[in-house]
């Protein structure tokens, strides 16, 4: 199910009137149920367009939950330690999360005036905010992972796939 079928199961749901207002002409005249915590603008993550989709998008690439549950569970880290805490991350892939988890208010890097300069990543509270929520749904993850994979394999022998 998308998150689009999502959203028209919940009766009234933001998502829902977007697509009642296109049909009838009337987009955007309803206000969304929730305001963002500075009391500014208005987000709805099953919005089609709005900025909220981005940023849910952005925080579950393959690599950004990981760079901020690492450096939640083990505080502030140099590139290197982050590489190697996070198995498998290319230096590209970590330096362009790590660039997009900052630019997003999430991550502060450091210089250091030092020679060699020295580099620290670590959490803003914003980050911190976040890596706390996700903390238990990785350990959840690592919890019914095996369940996971019988069912992955179940589901493959059964429609024939490698």
């Amino acid at each position: 199910m998308t998150t689009e079928e999502a959203a028209r199961v919940r009766p009234g749901h933001p998502a829902e009137r977007d697509e009642q207002d296109e049909r009838n002409g009337q987009e955007g005249r309803d206000e969304p149920d929730e305001q963002d915590e500075q009391g500014g603008q208005e987000y709805d993550v099953f919005a089609r367009l709005c900025p909220s989709r981005d940023v849910f998008a952005e925080l579950a690439d393959k690599w950004s939950m990981l760079i901020l549950m690492s450096l939640l569970g083990c505080g502030p880290q140099r590139f290197s330690e982050l590489q190697r805490g996070v198995g498998g991350v290319s230096r590209k892939m970590l330096t362009q999360s790590l660039r997009n988890l900052e630019r997003s208010g999430l991550v502060l890097r450091t210089v250091f005036p030092e020679t060699p300069p020295r580099v620290v990543y670590d959490l803003l509270p914003l980050g911190r905010e976040l890596a706390e929520l996700l903390a238990p749904v990785g350990r959840w993850a690592e919890h019914r992972a095996g369940r996971m994979v019988v069912a992955r394999e179940e589901f493959d022998a059964a429609h024939g796939e490698d």
